[in-house]
């Protein structure tokens, strides 16, 4: 790698408003490289979320956020069922002639799927940009 790679990646993020050190832009361009994740930490107002905001924009894909906050479970990140649709579709199947399994089928389908930002991140089209609002810990 050499400092042309870097620098590259600062002109590409500089493009976009965003004024990256050497540091930063040596990561962000490994992260690309590699077709790794890229964990950026720090105090509040350091420009973790503009860094994926520009990053989204720079790689044409989308920004996926994930709002971390104590008691956060993992059905919560990952995905919910939409009760309130599987009832309804339930009221409705039953004047129907379906099978009990149909039934069962018909409403945990895909269209009753809430995708939360860890699994819309793992089921993305392209690689997306995924940002973790505050630390898992």
């Amino acid at each position: 790698m050499t400092n042309t790679d870097v620098s590259a990646v600062q002109q590409i993020l500089q493009s976009h408003d965003y004024v990256a050190e050497p540091g930063l832009a040596m990561s962000v361009h490994l992260a690309n490289q590699l077709q790794k994740p890229l964990l950026v930490e720090g105090p509040a107002g350091v420009g973790k979320t503009e860094i994926a905001k520009v990053m989204s924009l720079a790689l044409g894909t989308d920004l996926i956020k994930l709002q971390c906050y104590e008691g956060l479970d993992t059905s919560t990140a990952l995905y919910e069922w939409n009760y309130q649709h599987q009832l309804l579709q339930l009221r409705i199947d039953e004047r129907s002639e379906m099978s009990t399994s149909d039934r069962e089928a018909s409403i945990f389908s895909d269209a009753f799927l809430l995708k939360r930002p860890l699994l819309r991140a793992i089921t993305h089209h392209r690689s997306p940009v995924q940002l973790r609002d505050r630390p898992w810990w």
